[in-house]
């Protein structure tokens, strides 16, 4: 387990991190400069927190209260940076061996070999990095990492670097070599949701330098703790409403002119809240069979995207964003549409 609670102020901005993370993938998620990548120099040990502790396994790698600061080097961390930090003047086989030096040579070249073998660099053992395509020095660098076999593995943004088609490739590639062939904790950074709920078991929020949510991937999703959490994670759908009683298991919401029934409600002492659902969450019917919230809502808008339509609809004064399969062509020819939100599907927030 790796146990982390941190702070460090660097300038104006001021990193309080604190969580915990099981033998699992952790993504990490937020906008730029949100305390991310700090987060992970702090763990690794390249900065160093102004108080608090970091444990790996029980271990105590910083702790500032009992003056106990463990170096870089004997962290038994690995760290994949976003540039992928490999050593210009060395190969991909003297790469890959850096870290493991000091072992003996005939075991440290049957290691480095093993490696190549398992990350499909074959052929590139004389190369430099600048011969390389960027996703062959990211495979370089994973190696790099994962051949001192640390008990915890960091990302920093992997992918960013790369095209469209490179990356998804590589996502891919590398969720295979961390579940198949890894067997410590590893945690993921990146800005993009989609990512991280592909990769992660849990995801862990953060914004201006503070964790504001972190839990299993699905559960962060359905119930965001707050308005921030719900942006980052991209939600759309956002409305201001007002409870207005209980119907069952129902609670029922009012906003503009519409009511809503909502299957979870934790804020019946508050009559003004807010209400949101995701895109992705909201259906078309082709007729009204009369399931609970649905509603005849005019087309402003239709985008068209690589993976996704989205319709940008008015549903009786509130503003609604769809995401619908790009083969739902026939809805260029519509003025209406039947919009249905499922009740378990709207998460109520303060």
């Amino acid at each position: 387990m790796l146990e982390v609670s941190i702070s460090k102020t660097i300038g104006n901005f001021k990193l309080t991190s604190s969580f915990c993370c099981e033998k699992e993938i952790l993504g990490i998620i937020g906008p730029s400069g949100c305390g991310k990548s700090m987060t992970l120099k702090c763990i690794a040990g390249i900065f160093t927190p102004d108080d608090g502790y970091i444990r790996l396994y029980g271990k105590e790698l910083f702790n500032s209260y009992k003056k106990i600061n463990v170096i870089p080097q004997q962290r038994n961390i690995g760290y994949v940076f976003q540039n992928y930090a490999l050593f210009p003047h060395l190969t991909v086989y003297e790469n890959i061996a850096y870290g493991i030096s000091k072992i003996e040579k005939k075991i440290r070249h049957n290691k480095v070999m093993d490696m190549i073998d398992k990350m499909q660099l074959n052929g590139l053992e004389k190369r430099y990095p600048s011969q390389l395509s960027g996703g062959q020095q990211q495979r370089v660098a994973l190696a790099r990492s994962l051949i001192t076999e640390p008990k915890l593995l960091l990302l920093d943004e992997p992918f960013s670097a790369l095209d469209t088609n490179v990356r998804n490739t590589l996502r891919k590639e590398l969720l295979n070599i961390v579940r198949q062939r890894y067997n410590g904790i590893v945690i993921l950074v990146t800005h993009d949701i989609e990512e991280a709920y592909e990769m992660s078991n849990k995801i862990l929020i953060m914004n201006d330098g503070r964790v504001v949510q972190a839990g299993d991937k699905k559960e962060v999703i359905r119930n965001p703790a707050s308005l921030i959490a719900a942006r980052i994670t991209g939600c759309k759908n956002f409305f201001d409403a007002k409870l207005i009683g209980k119907e069952g298991e129902y609670t029922i919401i009012k906003s503009k002119e519409i009511m809503l029934y909502v299957k979870k409600n934790n804020f019946l002492s508050y009559s003004n809240i807010i209400a949101g659902v995701r895109a992705e969450d909201i259906t078309i019917l082709q007729e009204n069979n009369g399931k609970l919230n649905t509603f005849n809502c005019k087309i402003i808008d239709i985008i068209e995207g690589l993976s996704h339509t989205m319709i940008i609809a008015d549903c009786m004064g509130i503003p609604l964003e769809v995401q619908v399969s790009n083969n739902d062509t026939y809805l260029k020819n519509k003025e209406r549409i039947l919009l249905h939100i499922p009740p378990d599907r709207i998460f109520l927030l303060k």
